[in-house]
């Protein structure tokens, strides 16, 4: 993760999680339906589940509460802080890790059946290493469900609703640098996205754009920063990948049929 959005985070963190108020349950973003509705992780009683990006952790717990043996790693101390304060409230066990998405050295290689990430690599410099990192944690077979705002909006002015700049312009926008205390994100196209993933040794199952034109009652992020029914009715605010962790025996068959 980039440094702006670290220091943004361990600034604005604590504020953020009392400001939106995030429910217990397994969220994908702004307009979107719930892992509930989605079923794309299904059952996780039993299973090895990884957070990147936990933030206060409020997907972690869910996934405790379901019977899933969690680790939930952040950059920020004041959200990994906030986090474990939650998790002691709904009594449950999380092994909380304050580090960098692209570095998960304190993780076994081959350990985790799922991986999970909302919003989180809209932040992250290097999303190449992060993946490689995914990929190294997770069992063979093992999925990896995330999630980041859509890139279309990185083109609509927020205020006027209208095109502002090409959506092929990629890159790091920072905005807010003469407060002091500036908030970058990392620009990528949907094609990033998938090429990426792939790069990183995944098959791509599943690309999702929620339909933001409906309400979700669980949507704690309605009408906060620019999330308006207006914007949302005209085109989606979240964008969901679902990777699949290849079996080496499956890869070692198809080079054979190539």
């Amino acid at each position: 993760m980039g440094d702006e959005a670290k220091r943004w985070w361990e600034m604005h963190g604590r504020s953020y999680q009392e400001t939106c108020q995030i429910p217990i349950d397994v969220l994908y973003g702004t307009g979107s339906p719930n892992e509930e509705e989605l079923q794309l992780i299904g059952p996780v009683s039993g299973q090895r589940v990884l957070e990147l990006g936990c933030g206060g952790a409020q997907c972690s717990i869910a996934f405790a509460k379901q019977g899933a043996t969690v680790i939930a790693v952040d950059i920020a101390a004041s959200e990994i802080e906030f986090a474990k304060e939650l998790a002691g409230r709904n009594k449950v066990a999380i092994e909380f890790h304050q580090r960098d998405v692209a570095d998960l050295a304190p993780i076994a290689s081959s350990s985790q059946n799922i991986v999970f990430s909302a919003f989180a690599f809209n932040y992250v410099d290097d999303l190449l290493s992060s993946f490689k990192e995914v990929y190294r944690v997770l069992k063979d077979g093992g999925i990896f469900v995330w999630s980041v705002g859509h890139p279309f909006a990185h083109s609509i002015d927020s205020e006027t609703l209208r095109l502002n700049r090409s959506y092929f312009e990629t890159g790091k926008s920072v905005v807010g640098e003469e407060t002091g205390c500036a908030f970058a994100s990392v620009h990528r196209t949907v094609s990033d996205y998938c090429n990426l993933l792939v790069e990183a040794g995944f098959l791509v199952e599943q690309m999702i754009e929620p339909d933001s034109r409906r309400r979700y009652p669980y949507d704690p992020w309605f009408g906060l920063w620019g999330n308006t029914q207006e914007r949302l009715r005209m085109f989606p605010a979240t964008l969901i990948f679902k990777g699949k962790k290849l079996s080496c025996d499956l890869h070692h068959t198809d080079s054979k049929d190539n």
